[in-house]
């Protein structure tokens, strides 16, 4: 699939007088950030770099994503973002904020924003305060100053990237591409903007699809590296759905309202149970059994990140869910590293052995 690289999409939006934000995972708010003249690229590692440099500032413990993402922010090209946006998506990433403010950002504005576990009036007022005040500190940074039409132009236009999203990737088996072209193509909405995103969802082959192999949900944080994918079909396996925390848990559902930051409150709060929300067991469980029974997996599989404290905190309950009704679940950890080790393709391989 011929996508454009981020560092070209970097050098389209500098060119049209925006401003580039580095964004962590996984939860944000993309319209405020457009609205104030910012384009987002998020950074989910990236797999592969090294990591020796940066590793003092944390604990042996500490995921790769924020070990990976702290190396890349503190080279030459991560240097010439303008600005990076923490949430407080675990522990490990609102330490990344802080050590950012503290020791790395090399001048460069830092921003946090948390989010609210739950759901509810009150995690709704709550989140609405964050966007506002978050609003407030994008001010200052910003060469425009939105009015309330603005936003919600803002909103528009991205919720219209949204439902694309959505609509692809809740109908995989809708799409004529290989399952790394598909992955790909939704993970593009990690840079691309909604303009270019909406372009890319109209022209991706849409045709039933003849797909053999050993139908799989696939759940975790990121797929990286994306040659996993090539692995899994090249053993004879298939994905049919997911669970990422970079795809599937981002399907948000659109609103009306009158104020915008209420009605990007919302939008945020509408993803599907999600851990790094406080999401119940109880929803997370009958979430992945509704998606096992729709798309017709027969195992699933999760591709976390080392130490990823959220999901390995829903795992126990998440596999005993699963294999009451008959559904294997094999857990896989990474590291993000350049390739991925024969001894996780080798228990993919077992994995998908044992459901034939």
């Amino acid at each position: 699939m011929n996508l454009p690289s981020r560092k070209e999409i970097i050098k389209q939006v500098r060119g049209e007088g925006k401003k580039i934000a580095a964004v962590l995972p996984i939860h944000y708010p993309r319209a405020l950030l457009r609205a104030f003249g910012f384009h987002p690229i998020e950074v989910w590692g990236p797999p592969g770099i090294n990591t020796h440099a940066q590793a003092g500032h944390f604990q042996e413990y500490a995921c790769a994503i924020v070990r990976n993402a702290t190396s890349f922010l503190s080279t030459d090209p991560g240097k010439q973002l303008d600005c990076i946006l923490i949430p407080h998506t675990c522990d490990s990433l609102q330490g990344m904020g802080s050590i950012f403010k503290d020791f790395l950002s090399g001048g460069k504005p830092v921003l946090t924003i948390y989010h609210p576990r739950g759901r509810g009036q009150c995690q709704l007022q709550f989140l609405q305060k964050e966007l506002e005040d978050l609003a407030e500190r994008l001010r200052p940074l910003s060469d425009v100053d939105p009015s309330d039409a603005d936003l919600i132009a803002a909103l528009d236009i991205e919720g219209q990237a949204d439902a694309a999203f959505a609509q692809i990737c809740l109908n995989r088996d809708k799409y004529s591409v290989s399952d790394r072209d598909f992955f790909s193509a939704l993970r593009s909405r990690e840079f691309l903007p909604a303009e270019v995103f909406l372009e890319l969802a109209q022209t991706l082959p849409k045709a039933q699809a003849d797909r053999k192999g050993i139908p799989l949900l696939l759940s975790g944080i990121v797929p990286e590296p994306m040659e996993l994918f090539d692995h899994i079909n090249d053993m004879g396996g298939r994905v049919v759905a997911d669970d990422l925390a970079c795809c599937g848990r981002r399907v948000y559902e659109t609103y009306d309202d009158a104020n915008p930051f209420r009605r990007m409150a919302r939008q945020m709060m509408s993803m599907p149970p999600d851990p790094t929300v406080g999401a119940s067991v109880e929803d997370r469980c009958k979430h992945l059994v509704t998606k096992m029974e729709k798309y017709g997996a027969r195992g699933a599989v999760v591709y976390n990140v080392k130490f990823c404290e959220p999901e390995l905190f829903y795992l126990p309950l998440q596999r005993k869910a699963l294999e009451k009704r008959g559904w294997p679940l094999l857990y896989l950890e990474t590291d993000l590293e350049g390739t991925i080790p024969f001894q996780v393709l080798n228990r993919i391989q077992s994995f998908l052995e044992m459901l034939r």
